[in-house]
């Protein structure tokens, strides 16, 4: 990706960090040399000579500073390259370019056709624009937090610069085999499960666009010395007291110390379960390629 456009390519990505001690979405930037390498990562500052950030005042719009992807792309067709960024919320906000990696600090929160905030189903939107539908405009694909793919698809009129959309479709499914059972193996697995985060381009040359897709999955298995009909009757009894536990932490009348003494056999419990179950937390690419 040239971000300033001099012929070089440059490595753009998202981050979190705490600015006024609140948490923060920064963007960072490697600009490209010459020689094919990359200068040392830096914080990319707006045309302001700032920190390119997402403000926000109210605690209730916190998640929507804390930025996971920022996709570069012409999103007005006047010949700069944008900023369309992802948050932790699951809505999305635009940095319009000024040309030369310059962009405008005050960025613009994108809505849909009926002005309310384009939101993906779930949270942390993770924008990849791309002209999906092969119609000439530009569409808007996302991972999300609660897995598979979601897009938008430009409504727009011919000849119209910004996209508009009414909203987001799913595209690929989340894998509920993951939600199902105590144990979970990777041959269990059929597709993406959570948290996925997506590219999309032509893997194997055929003219079609592929999309690959990254997940987050916990696998868990019988702890070490147990078989699986032992493990699932211990954590049959496991649940079943924490279950019991549950009732009595969520009942208002209920009186400080027992609050406190199943507060404390609770915390017991979470230490337990690796005595009758193995977690492993993983993640995988899936390519799914385009018929």
């Amino acid at each position: 990706m040239d971000l300033n456009q001099d012929g070089i390519n440059d490595i753009l990505s998202g981050s979190y960090s705490r600015t006024d001690g609140k948490m923060a979405g920064l963007f960072q930037i490697l600009w490209g040399t010459s020689e094919g390498g990359f200068q040392q990562a830096k914080v990319l500052n707006g045309s302001d000579g700032k920190p390119l950030i997402i403000p926000s005042d109210d605690r209730k719009y916190l998640t929507e500073t804390i930025c996971t992807r920022p996709t570069a792309v012409d999103w007005d067709a006047d010949g700069d390259l944008d900023l369309v960024v992802g948050n932790f919320s699951g809505s999305f906000y635009l940095f319009k370019g000024e040309g030369n990696g310059k962009f405008d600090p005050q960025p613009k929160l994108i809505k849909s056709d009926d002005n309310k905030p384009l939101k993906i189903q779930g949270a942390h939107s993770d924008p990849v624009v791309i002209d999906w539908d092969g119609d000439g405009d530009l569409d808007l694909l996302s991972g999300s937090s609660q897995g598979g793919v979601q897009w938008a698809e430009n409504q727009g009129s011919k000849g119209q610069k910004r996209p508009t959309f009414k909203g987001f479709e799913p595209l690929i499914v989340f894998d509920t085999v993951a939600r199902r059972g105590t144990f979970l193996s990777e041959d269990d697995l059929t597709g993406p499960t959570s948290d996925t985060r997506i590219w999309v381009d032509d893997v194997n040359g055929d003219g079609k666009l592929d999309i690959l897709v990254g997940d987050s999955v916990a696998l868990s298995s019988p702890a070490k010395g147990l078989s699986e009909k032992e493990a699932r009757a211990r954590m049959a009894e496991w649940q079943k007291e924490v279950d019991e536990l549950m009732i009595v932490l969520r009942d208002r009348k209920a009186s400080a110390k027992d609050r406190q003494d199943a507060s404390k056999r609770y915390n017991d419990l979470y230490r337990q379960k690796s005595k009758y179950v193995r977690q492993e937390m993983t993640g995988f690419v899936w390519l799914y390629v385009q018929k």
